[in-house]
């Protein structure tokens, strides 16, 4: 067996939970960071510097990770973690598989629109390195403000916010782990973690993968957010593959492409479940040149890529197959970095929207918000 050492991403999870306080096995819970904070409004940077030096004990320690993939690895690691909480804790995070708690999940913080599960803010330190095991295990490793790293940028940005929103249920420590059904090789059964801009299932039934959407991504600042002598930028990735795709197109396919409405949200967001056009529209990815296909492809794996490679592979192989009956559509402007600027990728299987709003808490700042579903397999097609 490998392994592999996750320091500067399994820690940051730590490190970010404002207001930590760490003894032997304390309750790491949100809080006002201790630090230092400043924001240049308009300007293409915010920084977060200094993170909470209560926290300093967390970042000399380091975590082995096991770099074994497979349902077996993610079923232990799951029970691993469970066996880490109290009885309490167990009884809120282990429930029965059902649609209903599967579809708990917003682009609102939890202080508004409540989750299932127990919350990271509520974790002992040692429960909270139990899920951060986990957690390793399903999504991608080592890649900068994607798969893991995508995820904790965002719980960065939603810190900043709990900064400058009080009272707050911003925040690293407002986001929401819970198992629907009992882990295992066989049966049905999901990981459900969401919070505030970052929602991730992972839906397995006899044996096999079957759903990991909806997956929602958002953020605010989009601006880069450093804390830790790191800088976080989990959505700009995005932006640049669709500006990319959009502009690779000849002026007579943006025109097919190009969509007579203006949409300052996506369609499909929470709530919103198996409400898919009946007709697709926009331009036809079969009618492409195979370097512009690919330009489609790009966009596609920024989000299948966020996931362990091995579960990447199994949604990626389906997308691609179905690429040249896929369709891509836009409103606004090809740069998409101006407000109301929308792009939807929609196959026989995927689909996916990108939209770039004005701030929510933060006015003169960009807040995208971007939805991964599946026409068939949106909560594992149950």
């Amino acid at each position: 067996m490998r392994f592999i050492l996750v320091t500067a991403i399994s820690l940051f999870l730590l490190s970010i939970l404002a207001g930590c306080k760490k003894n032997d096995d304390t309750i790491v819970t949100p809080g006002n960071p201790t630090s230092t904070t400043t924001v240049t409004p308009g300007t293409s940077t915010t920084t977060i510097s200094g993170t909470v030096s209560s926290i300093t004990s967390f970042l000399s320690a380091t975590t082995t990770v096991s770099s074994k993939s497979g349902l077996a690895q993610i079923v232990t690691l799951s029970e691993a973690f469970k066996a880490t909480l109290t009885s309490t804790q167990l009884a809120a995070v282990q429930l029965s598989f059902s649609k209903t708690d599967a579809q708990k999940w917003s682009n609102l913080p939890a202080g508004d629109v409540p989750r299932v599960g127990i919350n990271t803010g509520s974790l002992t330190s040692s429960q909270l390195a139990a899920f951060q095991n986990l957690m390793s295990s399903l999504l991608a490793l080592n890649v900068t403000d994607e798969g893991y790293d995508e995820m904790l940028g965002d719980l960065v940005a939603d810190d900043y916010l709990g900064t400058i929103n009080k009272p707050t249920t911003f925040g690293a420590g407002y986001y929401y782990i819970a198992f629907l059904g009992t882990p295992s090789t066989t049966g049905l059964w999901e990981i459900h973690f969401t919070g505030h801009h970052y929602t991730q299932p992972f839906v397995f039934n006899a044996g096999q993968l079957i759903g990991v959407t909806p997956a929602f991504r958002g953020v605010e600042p989009m601006a880069a957010v450093t804390a830790n002598n790191r800088s976080y930028q989990p959505v700009e990735q995005e932006r640049q593959v669709f500006a990319a795709l959009l502009t690779g197109l000849s002026s007579s396919e943006q025109a097919t492409a190009k969509l007579a409405a203006t949409f300052s949200d996506l369609i499909l967001g929470p709530g919103q479940d198996g409400k898919f056009p009946a007709t697709k529209v926009g331009l036809s990815v079969g009618s492409l040149s195979t370097d512009k296909q690919k330009l489609v492809l790009n966009a596609l794996k920024l989000y299948t890529n966020d996931l362990e490679p091995s579960l990447a592979a199994i949604v990626l192989a389906k997308y691609t197959s179905e690429l040249a009956n896929t369709y891509v559509a836009y409103s606004g402007t090809t740069a998409v970095n101006t407000r109301n600027d929308y792009i939807r990728i929609d196959g026989p299987s995927v689909w996916i929207e990108f939209s770039y709003q004005g701030g929510a808490l933060i006015p003169s700042s960009p807040h995208p918000h971007s939805v991964w579903r599946d026409h068939m397999g949106d909560y594992g097609g149950n």
